[in-house]
C-alpha cells in the first residue's frame, strides 16, 4: 500500500477528513509561542473597556475557532524578517475586526450558535450584539492607530471598510437568481479575502520587505481567503453538520447563492431551471434537502471543488516571490492543508 507525505495526500485527495480547526491549527507549530502570546493579548483587550461592557466583550472574543488570520500575520512576518511586538498588535487587530464582523453575522442570519456556544444575539439579543459589534470595530481601529507607520492605520480600515461591504453587497443580493459567478467572486473577496490579504501584507510591510513581496503575500492571503470561503460554502452542503456547526444548506436557505448552487443553475437545462429558482426562492427545508442532493449529483460541488484548488495553487504560485525558509514553508502548509480538506468533496 502506498503511504503519503501530508503535502501528497492533499494533492492525491487522501487527506484525512480531519475537523478544520484541528487541521490548520496542526500547521502552526512554528508560531505556538507567538499564538499563545497574541491569545493572551485578545484576551486582555476585554479589560479595556467600562466593567458594564467587559462581559460582552469576553464572551464574544473567547474562541476555540483557528485564529487563521492572526497566525497569518505572525507568519508573514517570520517569512520576511523577524516577528516583532508589531507583529502581535497586527494579529491582535486583525483577529478583533474578524470577532466584529462574526457577531453582526450571527444578527444577521439569525444564528442561534457558533462553534457550539450560544451568540451574542442568542444571549443578549440583536439591539445589544449589533452595538457589540460596533464596539470590537472601533476598539480594532483604536489599537490600529497605534502602529508607528500611518500607513498601517490606513489599510487596516480600508481592510474592515471592504469587509463590511462585501456583507451589505450578500446581504443585497440573497435570493436574487441574477447573481453571476463573478458577482459571487467579488462578494467573497470582499467579505472573507480582504482580511486575509491585510494580514499577510502588513505582516510583510511591518518588516519593509521589498515591494513586490508585500505584494506577493497581499495576493497570497486574497486567494488563500477566496479558497477558505469556497470550501465553507461547499461544506454548508456537503459535509458534515457537526464538523459544519450548523444545518447543511443553511445559506442556501437565507437566500445566499454560494459557487456549488451558481454552478447548478449554470449548467442546468432550461427546464430544469424554473423549479431550482422556484425551491431556492421557497426555502423549503425538504426541497432545499432534494437541491443539496442535485448539486452533488450534477457535479457542481466536484466543479466548485476544482475552483477552490485553482485557487489554492494561484495562492502557493505567490511563495515563489518569499524568501525560503521555515516560515514560508509553513504558508506552503496551510495551502497544502486546506487544499486537502476542499479535496476530500471532489
Amino acid at each position: 500500500m502506498k503511504t503519503f507525505t501530508k503535502s501528497e495526500a492533499a494533492r492525491e485527495n487522501v487527506a484525512p477528513a480531519l475537523d478544520k480547526v484541528v487541521a490548520l491549527k496542526h500547521t502552526f507549530e512554528l508560531i505556538n509561542s507567538q499564538l499563545y502570546a497574541v491569545e493572551e493579548r485578545i484576551r486582555a483587550q476585554a479589560r479595556a473597556f467600562d466593567e458594564a461592557v467587559e462581559g460582552y466583550v469576553a464572551y464574544s472574543i473567547e474562541s476555540n475557532g483557528k485564529r487563521l488570520r492572526p497566525a497569518l500575520a505572525l507568519l508573514a512576518g517570520g517569512a520576511t524578517g523577524n516577528i516583532g511586538t508589531e507583529h502581535l498588535d497586527l494579529a491582535v487587530v486583525v483577529e478583533l475586526i474578524h470577532a466584529a464582523t462574526l457577531v453582526h453575522d450571527d444578527v444577521l442570519d439569525g444564528a442561534d450558535t457558533r462553534r457550539g456556544r450560544p451568540t451574542p444575539n442568542a444571549k443578549w439579543g440583536n439591539a445589544m450584539s449589533v452595538l457589540l459589534g460596533d464596539c470590537l470595530f472601533a476598539h480594532s481601529l483604536k489599537l490600529a492607530s497605534g502602529f508607528r507607520s500611518p500607513e498601517m492605520m490606513r489599510r487596516m480600515a480600508e481592510a474592515a471598510s471592504e469587509v463590511c461591504s462585501g456583507e451589505i453587497i450578500q446581504t443585497q443580493r440573497r435570493f436574487d437568481l441574477s447573481l453571476s459567478v463573478p458577482d459571487y467572486y467579488r462578494i467573497i473577496e470582499m467579505k472573507t479575502g480582504a482580511l486575509f490579504a491585510v494580514a499577510t501584507e502588513l505582516g510583510a510591510f511591518l518588516n519593509e520587505a521589498a515591494p513586490d513581496v508585500i505584494s506577493a503575500l497581499r495576493t497570497f492571503g486574497l486567494r488563500l481567503g477566496t479558497a477558505y470561503q469556497i470550501y465553507d460554502d461547499v461544506m454548508d452542503l456537503a459535509g458534515d453538520e457537526n464538523k459544519a456547526g450548523k444545518t447543511l444548506g443553511s445559506d442556501l436557505r437565507k437566500g445566499k447563492l454560494t459557487l456549488p448552487i451558481l454552478y447548478l443553475l449554470q449548467n442546468s437545462e432550461p427546464a430544469d431551471r424554473g423549479g431550482i429558482c422556484d425551491t431556492i426562492l421557497s426555502g423549503d427545508d425538504a426541497q432545499v434537502a432534494g437541491l443539496v442532493r442535485k448539486a452533488i449529483e450534477t457535479g457542481a460541488i466536484k466543479n466548485a471543488v476544482a475552483t477552490g484548488r485553482r485557487m489554492n495553487r494561484e495562492a502557493q504560485a505567490q511563495l515563489a516571490f518569499v524568501p525560503p525558509g521555515r516560515h514560508r514553508d509553513a504558508l506552503e502548509g496551510i495551502v497544502s492543508t486546506l487544499d486537502g480538506m476542499i479535496g476530500q468533496f471532489a
